[in-house]
C-alpha cells in the first residue's frame, strides 16, 4: 500500500460522527495485538483541557528529551500533513509507517464498518500514535487529549501522569453545558494512585479536585500565578508538589510567573514549588504560557520520579527553552508585525488580544476564519479593534466569510470585508499594513495552517535524467501507478516539486497542461493534507505559468512568484556578505583543538601546533578555517562550557591575523557570543541553530552562520533514523529550522546550510544526498558539504577517519553537484578536487 492510498483511507473516515467511548479504539490496538495498559511498553502521560494543552504536551515532551529520554508526542490537529500529529524525538512519523498501519488495521475497520460501528477519524488515528510509539518502544508517550477526556481516544491508555490545563466553554453539544460538566469529563484523566495536576480554579477546580478523587487519584496540584482564585488549594491536600508542607490559604502548589517578552519571540518565565524552581526563556508569549510552563514541569517532574529518571533544573530550562509550537502566537515578521494564532473560542481570542498588546503597534489588521460551530459573536467581542478580512480555509465546517463579516459588523468594527481563500485574506492584509502596523491571523488552526505556508512552502527542484529517476520523483510525490507510467517519459525537463492545497494542484494542473506541460499530483483525493505535486516543463512553460497564476486566487499568485524566483525567472540570487569567494567552491579547512577528534585528535591542542596547522592550510589554499573545541564524532563525551572556550578562544585570538576568515564549529551560545567578540568571522552550529540562545546571538551578531541538519550531536551510533526520502526530509527540517532562524531576526543571506553529513545517516544516505546536492537548491541559501574521512566512505573500501581518495572524489562530485564550500582535513588535494569541477563546469570563465 502507497502513503496516498493510506491518507485517502484515513481522511474518509471523517464522514463518520463523533461517538464518545474508549473501546473500539482498545478494540482495534487489540486487533493489532499492541496492549498500551500492561506497562512493558511506553510510560504515558495525558494532557487534557480547553486552551494550552497542545503547547504544554510539547513543553512536558521537550522537558523529557533533555532529561535524556525516547519520547512520543501525539497531537492535533495537523497543520500541513497528517504524519505530523506523531512524533518521536521530534521527527514526523514515517509515510511508510502510516501505509504500514494501514494496511495491517484496515480489514479489522472495514468489518467493523460493516457492522454499523464505524471508528472515526481521530480515534483511528490516536491508534496509530500508540502503535507507533509501542513498536518504537519510546520511554515515554505524551498524548494531548482531543474532545473531554473521560470517553476520549486517548483514554484506552492507563497514564501514569495527567493535566487540565484549564476549563472554559467549549463543545457544550457534546461536554456540557457548564464549566462544571465539562470539568467533570476532563478530570478523567486523572492518573490512578497518583495526583492530576491542573491549572484551574474556581468551581472548575472544586469539581476537578472530586472527580480526580472519585477515579483513584491521590489527590491534586495546582498551578497558577498571583491572581490564582483558590477555591480548591486548602488543608486537605497533603503537600505541596514535592514535599510534605500542608497547604494554608488560597494559593497554589506551583507559583508561576510571567515575567514579560525578552524578544519578540521569547518570554521570561519562573515556576517555584517548595523545593524546587526554575527560571526559563520559552518561544511561546502569552501570560497564560507560565501556567503551561508550570504544569509541564510538575508532569515532567512526575515522570522522572516514576522512572527513576532526574529531571533537574538544566532539564527543565533546556526543555522550556526549546518547546517552540507553530501557529501559538507564532511571529512571523516584524516590519509589519505579523503574528499567527490558532484561537479558536472566545477565551483565546482574549488571550491573544492580551498578548498582542503587550507590542507596540499603530494600525491592527485582522486575518480571521471560523468553523461554523464556534462562537463567533464572542469571539469577535474578544479581539482587538482593527481593520477584518473574513475568509474560509479549506474545510467543510468553515464559516462561510459573508456571514463572517456580519458577525463582526454586528460587534462595532467598522472596516469588515470578506474574501474566498485564507491566501487572499492574507495578501490583501499584507497590503493594507504599514511598516509599524500589526497584522493577525486568527480565529481557526486551518487557517493559520493556510496562511503559514506562505512562509513554509518550498519548491524543490528535480534532476531527472532518465525514466527511472522520472519514476522516483512521481513515487515519492505519491502519484498512483497509473499515473507514473503516463508521465514517466514526460518528466525530462525542468521539474518542480511542492505541496499545495487541493484546490491549486487541481489549478495547476490545469493550467500547465494547457501550455503543454506536464502536472502530476498525488492521488490524494481529500483535502485534508497538502498535496503533493509535480511541475515539469521548459523555461518558457514554466515562464507562461507563472504569468497565468498572476492575479488568481487562492494565494496561486504568491504561487507563481515562488515558482519564478526558484527556476530564476527575471529574478536575480539575492547578493551576499559572505567573507570568501562566491564566483567558485570554496575551501573550508577543519582545525581540530580537541583530544578526541576522530581524524586528527590530540595533533593541535597546543595553541602555537594550531596555528601553524592554520598558516599550513592556508597557504595550501583555504579559503575559511573551521575551529572546533568540542568532538561531534559517534559516542564522544561532551565538554563544559569553559573547557571549550579555554581551548577555542586563545587559537580563534592568534588566528585574527590571517587573511582568511575562520570560523567557529560550536553548539553552545556562550562560546559563541565569546568567540564573535574574539574576531571569529563564522559560526558553524552543528545543532542548527535549535537553541533559541543561539538564535539570538546569531541575530545580534549578524556574522554569518552555517546551519547543519541533524538529529543529535554528538552523534549517537545507537540511533537509527527512518526516513521515508532522506533527501527532502533533510531539506524540509533544514527548511524548518531557517524559518525558526528568521522569526528571531536572522537574515536568510547570512545563512549557509549543511546537510549534516553522518548526522543521524547510513552512508547510502549519504551518498544519496551527495547525489542530490542541487534540490538543496530550494532553500535559498548556498550549501556547505563537510564529508572529509566520514565513516559514509566505508562503503567504498576506506576507513572512517582515513579515508583521503574517497574524500577527494566527494569534494569533486560536491563541487559539480552543486556545493558551495567543501570542509575538509586535507586542503591542498582537495582544492585541486574542486577546481577540476569548477573548470569542468565553466571552461571559459575559470580562475584557479
Amino acid at each position: 500500500m502507497q502513503y496516498h492510498e493510506a491518507a485517502n483511507f484515513l481522511f474518509d473516515l471523517r464522514r463518520f460522527g463523533v461517538d464518545p467511548g474508549v473501546e473500539a479504539v482498545q478494540d482495534l490496538l487489540a486487533a493489532m495485538d499492541v496492549s498500551p495498559t500492561e506497562g512493558s511498553g511506553p510510560a504515558y502521560v495525558q494532557v487534557a483541557g480547553t486552551n494550552g494543552k497542545g503547547s504544554t504536551a510539547r513543553m512536558v515532551e521537550s522537558i523529557l528529551r533533555e532529561a535524556g529520554l525516547s519520547v512520543g508526542l501525539y497531537s492535533s490537529p495537523h497543520l500541513e500533513h497528517l504524519t505530523e500529529r506523531v512524533r518521536i524525538d521530534g521527527r514526523e512519523m514515517p509515510r511508510s509507517a502510516v501505509a504500514e498501519f494501514v494496511t495491517e488495521a484496515k480489514p479489522w475497520l472495514v468489518d467493523r464498518a460493516a457492522d454499523g460501528a464505524p471508528l472515526t477519524f481521530f480515534e483511528v488515528v490516536t491508534a496509530m500514535g500508540i502503535w507507533q510509539f509501542e513498536r518504537a518502544d519510546v520511554d515515554v508517550a505524551v498524548l494531548e487529549v482531543g474532545l473531554g477526556g473521560e470517553l476520549d481516544a486517548t483514554s484506552a491508555v492507563e497514564p501514569i501522569a495527567s493535566a487540565v490545563t484549564n476549563v472554559s466553554l467549549e463543545h457544550t453539544g457534546v461536554l456540557g453545558e457548564t464549566v462544571e460538566e465539562i470539568a467533570e469529563t476532563k478530570a478523567h484523566v486523572a492518573p490512578k494512585g497518583r495526583r492530576l495536576v491542573t491549572g484551574t480554579e474556581g468551581a472548575a477546580l472544586s469539581t476537578v479536585r472530586d472527580v480526580a478523587g472519585q477515579v483513584g487519584a491521590s489527590g491534586v496540584i495546582t498551578v497558577g500565578d498571583d491572581e490564582w482564585m483558590g477555591e480548591g488549594a486548602t488543608a486537605d491536600d497533603e503537600a505541596h508538589a514535592g514535599s510534605e508542607a500542608a497547604v494554608s490559604g488560597a494559593h497554589p502548589h506551583v507559583a508561576v510567573s510571567y515575567d514579560g517578552r525578552v524578544t519578540h519571540q521569547q518570554a521570561a518565565v519562573s515556576v517555584a514549588a517548595d523545593d524546587w524552581s526554575v527560571d526559563a526563556e520559552i518561544p511561546l508569549l502569552g501570560k497564560h504560557q507560565a501556567e503551561n510552563a508550570g504544569v509541564a514541569c510538575v508532569l515532567a517532574r512526575q515522570v522522572g520520579d516514576e522512572l527513576g529518571v532526574d529531571v533537574d533544573r538544566t532539564a527543565l530550562k533546556r526543555g522550556l527553552a526549546r518547546a517552540d509550537w507553530p501557529g501559538r502566537f507564532e511571529v512571523m515578521g516584524q516590519s509589519p508585525l505579523t503574528v499567527l494564532d490558532g484561537a479558536h473560542n472566545p477565551e483565546a481570542c482574549e488571550t491573544v488580544a492580551e498578548t498582542l498588546s503587550t507590542f507596540e503597534h499603530d494600525d491592527c489588521h485582522l486575518v480571521v476564519a471560523a468553523m461554523h460551530d464556534k462562537d463567533t459573536a464572542a469571539m469577535a467581542a474578544a479581539l482587538p479593534d482593527g481593520s477584518v478580512t473574513t475568509c474560509a480555509p479549506a474545510t467543510d465546517r468553515a464559516e462561510d466569510p459573508e456571514v463572517l463579516a456580519r458577525t463582526f459588523e454586528d460587534a462595532g468594527y467598522d472596516e469588515v470585508r470578506s474574501t474566498g481563500s485564507v491566501a487572499n485574506a492574507l495578501s490583501l492584509a499584507r497590503e493594507d499594513a504599514e511598516a509599524d502596523d500589526a497584522l493577525l491571523v486568527t480565529g481557526s488552526l486551518y487557517a493559520v495552517a493556510e496562511a503559514r505556508a506562505t512562509w513554509t512552502r518550498l519548491q524543490i527542484p528535480k534532476r531527472v535524467q532518465s525514466i527511472d529517476e522520472a519514476e522516483t520523483v512521481l513515487r515519492t510525490a505519491q502519484v498512483s501507478k497509473p499515473g507514473i507510467w503516463r508521465m514517466r517519459g514526460k518528466a525530462d525537463h525542468r521539474v518542480l516539486h511542492t505541496r499545495v492545497q487541493q484546490r491549486q494542484a487541481e489549478y495547476l494542473k490545469q493550467e500547465m497542461l494547457s501550455l503543454d506541460g506536464e502536472c502530476s499530483a498525488s492521488a490524494l483525493r481529500s483535502g485534508g493534507e497538502l498535496h503533493d505535486v509535480v511541475l515539469s516543463g521548459t523555461m518558457a512553460q514554466f515562464k507562461r505559468l507563472a504569468e497565468k497564476l498572476q492575479g488568481q486566487p487562492w494565494g496561486l499568485s504568491e504561487l507563481g512568484e515562488e515558482i519564478r524566483e526558484r527556476l530564476g525567472i527575471q529574478h536575480s540570487p539575492p547578493e551576499r556578505d559572505l567573507p570568501w569567494p562566491q564566483d567558485r567552491t570554496a575551501v573550508m579547512g577543519v582545525l581540530n583543538v580537541t583530544p578526541d577528534s576522530f581524524h586528527d585528535g590530540g595533533e593541535y591542542e597546543r595553541v602555537e601546533d594550531a596555528v601553524s596547522r592554520a598558516e599550513a592550510m592556508v597557504e595550501a589554499g583555504a579559503d575559511v578555517i573551521d575551529v572546533g573545541g568540542e568532538s561531534t564524532r559517534p559516542g564522544a563525551d561532551p565538554v563544559e562550557v569553559e573547557e571549550e572556550l579555554d581551548r577555542v578562544l586563545p587559537v580563534v585570538e592568534e588566528l585574527s591575523e590571517l587573511d582568511v576568515p575562520t570560523s567557529v564549529d560550536t553548539r553552545r551560545p556562550e562560546v559563541a557570543r565569546a568567540v564573535v567578540d574574539a574576531g571569529a568571522d563564522v559560526l558553524n552550529d552543528v545543532e542548527g541553530l535549535q537553541d533559541p540562545a543561539m538564535r539570538r546571538v546569531v541575530a545580534e551578531t549578524g556574522v554569518p552562520v552555517v546551519l547543519m541538519h541533524s538529529i543529535e550531536a554528538p552523534v549517537d551510533p545507537n540511533t537509527a533514523v527512518e526516513y521515508d526520502d532522506v533527501v527532502e526530509e533533510t531539506i524540509r527540517a533544514l527548511g524548518n529550522r531557517l524559518l525558526a532562524a528568521e522569526k528571531a531576526g536572522i537574515d536568510r543571506e547570512q545563512v549557509i546550510v549543511d546537510p549534516g553529513i553522518g548526522f543521524g545517516k547510513t552512508a547510502r544516505e549519504s551518498f544519496e544526498l551527495l547525489d542530490r546536492l542541487g534540490e538543496f537548491e530550494a532553500l535559498g541559501c548556498p550549501l556547505l558539504f563537510g564529508h572529509s574521512h566520514k565513516s559514509m566512505f566505508e562503503l567504498t573500501g576506506e576507513e572512517a577517519g582515513d579515508a583521503p581518495h574517497s574524500t577527494v572524489a566527494a569534494s569533486a562530485l560536491a563541487a559539480r553537484n552543486g556545493a558551495d564550500v567543501v570542509r575538509v582535513h586535507d586542503v591542498a588535494e582537495n582544492v585541486a578536487a574542486v577546481n577540476v569541477a569548477d573548470a569542468t563546469d565553466d571552461p571559459e570563465g575559470f580562475e584557479p
